[in-house]
């Protein structure tokens, strides 16, 4: 006999403004996924890498492919594949421009932090068709994976530029005191 529940525990929501500062991720992943089968698609792929290039040479983004392209499964990945590492400043950046130049790639887009696995299933999302990746190959637990240290961003971000926990406070008071007049904006509670 298969027993229904009749309720359902509600997820609560990480509201502590150390935790979620502590916690935060501050390097993606953006791989590109394309059927090594196919001269368009694998070419398709290739020039989005170029321009990825190009526009990093010409200060769009901080953004770094790196310099291997998989034209076969490798890893977690099921088909031809490459890497773009993203810091979270040139998060939204990235973002935007491969939303809207992908074509028909499709885009896995993940976090990186000590659980690989994690990032690769549940933290992550798709621009595109979503492919299955092979989980098993991912650890659970480990370092977070530093990439690019000499650049002195994402986990690798000075603490000096860092916002400061009291800065945070006052911007976070700022921008519902200049929100308070605006009947589209949602107050946070009172609490």
């Amino acid at each position: 006999m298969t027993k229904v529940p009749t309720h359902h525990a509600i997820p609560t929501p990480q509201e502590d403004l150390i935790t979620v500062v502590e916690s935060r991720t501050r390097e993606w992943h953006f791989h590109i996924y394309f059927l090594i089968q196919s001269p368009i698609e694998t070419a398709a792929a290739l020039a989005l890498r170029d321009a990825v290039l190009r526009l990093r040479r010409d200060g769009a983004f901080v953004a770094v492919p790196l310099h291997r392209v998989n034209t076969y499964p490798i890893g977690p990945h099921p088909a031809g594949s490459y890497e773009i590492w993203v810091p979270d400043s040139s998060f939204s950046d990235v973002y935007f421009y491969l939303a809207s130049n992908r074509g028909n790639l499709s885009v896995l887009i993940h976090p990186l932090t000590s659980n690989q696995r994690r990032d690769h299933d549940a933290r992550a999302g798709w621009l595109g068709k979503p492919w299955p990746i092979y989980l098993d190959s991912l650890p659970r637990d480990g370092p977070v994976p530093l990439q690019y240290p000499e650049l002195g961003l994402g986990y690798s971000t000075p603490p000096k530029e860092d916002l400061s926990l009291e800065e945070r406070r006052k911007r976070g008071a700022e921008v519902e005191a200049l929100l308070a007049s605006d009947p589209e904006a949602a107050p946070a509670p009172k609490d």
